[in-house]
């Protein structure tokens, strides 16, 4: 019993593990055919991971023996169970051979198995291709560094001129030149607006503007308006190798609206089918145009303008620096020649010039130049001038020539004419220089007033003998009598007392004569002056010594003869000429011009003698300027004619006529100087010259200035020592 028992027990161990081997078997192939059609049912995909390790987990763990009365109980046949619908194509579940066991493999391909892993591709390895790929790369930003370095350091300058000059345009923005103006603000000279006419030559061909004749008609249509040769207008519009023309400079401003206007039309005409606008490819550019309102008045002081916009002579050069300005430019983006809206604009605004204020009248001027044109018209003369100075200042208040010019039309003006004579002509001043020997005379106390002269017919000195103008007996003159009379014998002899030698009398005399300003420039600046010929006292000649006392021999300029004379009126002191006043800069503020110089020549004793003895030559009937005489005003003067150097050959030819004076003698308050060159027709006496000139001059200016008359009646000073022995002697004119 017992090794049955045993046996049995063994062999029912081994049954029941069988049974339990078997039990588990048949679980497991229903927990797959049940996996299986879920599998087949479900999308396929791969199952997640943590799943599979769960369950791989679940399956390994050890399975504790089931309970007997479990295993027993497992035994009992179980009912039977419907089989599943499978899908169409699913494989069948494996049939239980003879001995009742089933094939437990899954067949390949089944759901739930693992499929067999597929081959495996092993690559190159990757460092040698990607240090291939570094190196290439390496070079490429060398390659990109190196010509960056070229671009902005080494070549940084060329190729920014290159992009400038092929992208960039920089245009000029002129500035507005200043206005010169009268001392009353009266515009002399001044800019305005003015249009340049341009054309595109390429818009006039018949592809473009449509019409085969667009040159001849658009020159037709602006001929009229632009004043030009419509022949000439044509060749310009039909030049080939050029898109830029000027047809017309500096047009005014009517004249582009006018323009405009048909443009206009023609562009409306065109546009209704009415034919081609053949002036569409007429433009205009703006510039500034000088201008010189009253024309010719104050031209030889202005000067003019040249075409590039720069002072060409007189003030306009003189004072460019402050009525130029300062230009401004513009530098804009262009493509194709034009101006790119949308891209940045550098602009730099100009400075405008300042404007001048000038010491001129401008009636005082018109006055001075209309009666000296009409003076060298009816002596046939060469040229004349005419100078009027405010004595107590030295500002000029005018300086007119004859002739002169419109610097508005300088093309048809004579070269000779541009300049300033009254400043840049030398000259032998006659007569009108003997007051400054007699001055020098005075204030050397060698000689009064009063003094006795005896002036012989004729005065042999040096090598000749010298004479007055016209025989006459011998005069028994005063000092006085000697201006009067205008004697050269007189002057001489007078002016041979201020030494005790010749040569001490030369120097002392040279001396006198530069203090007065011969020889030395007025101190204006003007462009062309001459400062007039004085030689060293060494130098003179033997018949210089005798010939400068009564002024030939030396030279001047005719704002110097008339400094002399303002020097006698303002109480023997010189106050340098000046024609500025004052300027107002770009900021309106005005500043005056700084004061003249002043020098002291004579004494004011000295020069209110000669004041009155300048007032007995126009006062006394026995004097030579009596034709100057001004109604209820006291007048002082001078007459003088001088033997004149013609400026081709070097040589006497003809005479210079002069007149010098102020007024009122005993208040003087202006100064006027008149010469004319080479008269030849009628007289050529200075008094029959000038004279009438200065009177005319003198008496506009007085009554312009309001100066009150003088009130009370000259008194001339004696003319001969004996006033009851005149020795028959007439009046006449001086040499």
């Amino acid at each position: 019993m017992s090794e049955r028992s045993g046996g049995e027990g063994r062999d029912g161990r081994e049954g029941r593990d069988g049974r339990d081997r078997r039990d588990g078997r048949e679980r497991r192939e229903a927990r797959g055919s049940r996996e299986g059609r879920e599998g087949r049912d479900a999308p396929r995909g791969p199952r997640p991971r943590d799943e599979r390790d769960a369950r791989a987990r679940r399956d390994e763990r050890p399975r504790e023996p089931a309970p007997r009365d479990a295993r027993s109980a497992r035994r009992v046949p179980r009912p039977a169970r419907p089989d599943a619908p499978r899908a169409t194509g699913a494989p069948r579940p494996p049939r239980p051979d003879a001995a009742g066991h089933r094939d437990t493999r899954r067949p390949p391909g089944r759901t739930g198995e693992r499929p067999p892993a597929a081959p495996v591709v092993r690559l190159a390895r990757p460092r040698p291709r990607l240090r291939l790929i570094g190196l290439t790369l390496t070079l490429v930003v060398l390659l990109f560094t190196a010509r960056l370095l070229q671009v902005q350091a080494v070549d940084a300058s060329a190729f920014a001129d290159k992009a400038a000059v092929n992208r960039y345009i920089t245009v000029p923005l002129a500035a507005d030149r200043g206005t010169m103006t009268a001392r009353d603000g009266t515009p002399l000279a001044t800019t305005v607006d003015a249009y340049d006419i341009t054309a595109d030559p390429y818009l006039f061909r018949p592809d473009q503007a449509g019409v085969r004749d667009a040159p001849a008609q658009a020159a037709t249509l602006l001929a009229p308006i632009l004043g030009e040769d419509p022949k000439e207008l044509t060749a310009k519009l039909s030049q080939r190798d050029t898109r830029y023309t000027v047809l017309a400079g500096k047009r005014t401003p009517a004249a582009w609206r006018q323009i405009k206007d048909l443009k206009s039309a023609l562009a409306d005409k065109a546009a209704k089918g009415g034919g081609a606008n053949v002036l569409a490819g007429v433009y205009s550019e703006e510039h500034a145009k000088r201008v010189y309102p009253n024309d010719e008045l104050g031209a030889s002081v202005l000067g003019f303008v040249s075409a590039d916009g720069r002072g060409g002579g007189g003030l306009e050069a003189l004072l460019d620096g402050e009525l130029q300005g300062e230009d401004g430019k513009i530098t804009y983006t262009q493509s194709g020649g034009r101006q790119v809206p949308t891209a940045d604009v550098k602009e730099r605004s100009p400075v405008p010039g300042s404007d001048i204020e000038l010491t001129l009248d401008r009636d005082i001027q018109w006055a001075a130049q209309r009666a000296i044109t009409e003076q060298v018209e009816k002596s046939k003369a060469d040229s004349g001038y005419v100078v009027v100075q405010d004595t107590a200042t030295g500002e000029l208040l005018s300086v007119a020539n004859a002739p002169t010019f419109d610097p508005n039309h300088l093309g048809g003006a004579d070269s000779a004419s541009l300049g300033n004579g009254a400043l840049q002509d030398a000259f032998e001043p006659g007569s009108t220089s003997k007051l400054m020997s007699l001055a020098a005379v005075l204030e050397e106390g060698v000689a009064s007033p009063g003094t006795h002269v005896t002036v012989p017919n004729r005065l042999p000195r040096a090598d000749r003998a010298f004479a007055d103008d016209v025989d006459h007996p011998t005069w028994e003159l005063t000092l006085n009598g000697v201006l009067a009379k205008s004697s050269n014998i007189g002057t001489i002899l007078a002016a041979e007392q201020l030494g005790k030698t010749q040569r001490q009398a030369n120097e002392v005399l040279y001396s006198y004569l530069r203090k007065f300003g011969v020889g030395r420039k007025t101190g204006l600046g003007f462009p062309g002056e001459t400062p007039g010929l004085l030689a060293a006292p060494g130098d003179w000649s033997a018949s210089q010594q005798h010939t400068i006392p009564f002024g030939q021999g030396l030279s001047l300029n005719a704002v110097q003869a008339a400094s002399i004379y303002s020097t006698i009126a303002n109480g023997g002191t010189r106050v340098a000429p000046s024609l500025v006043r004052g300027t107002t800069g770009p900021d309106g503020e005005f500043t005056a011009a700084p004061e003249p110089a002043e020098r002291r020549v004579v004494s004011g004793k000295t020069a209110g003698t000669l004041a009155r003895m300048l007032e007995t030559v126009v006062a006394s009937d026995e004097g030579t300027g009596t034709v100057a005489r001004v109604p209820g005003y006291r007048i002082a003067g001078k007459t003088g004619t001088a033997n004149r150097v013609d400026p081709e050959t070097g040589r006497y030819r003809g005479y210079t006529s002069s007149f010098a004076g102020f007024a009122p003698a005993d208040k003087p308050r202006v100064t006027v100087y008149c010469a004319v060159q080479n008269p030849r027709k009628g007289s050529y006496f200075g008094s029959d010259v000038c004279g009438p000139v200065f009177k005319q001059v003198m008496e506009f200016s007085l009554k312009t200035l309001q100066v009150p008359p003088t009130g009370a009646k000259p008194s001339p000073m004696p003319v001969f020592f004996d006033q009851n022995e005149r020795h028959g002697a007439a009046r006449e004119n001086d040499h």
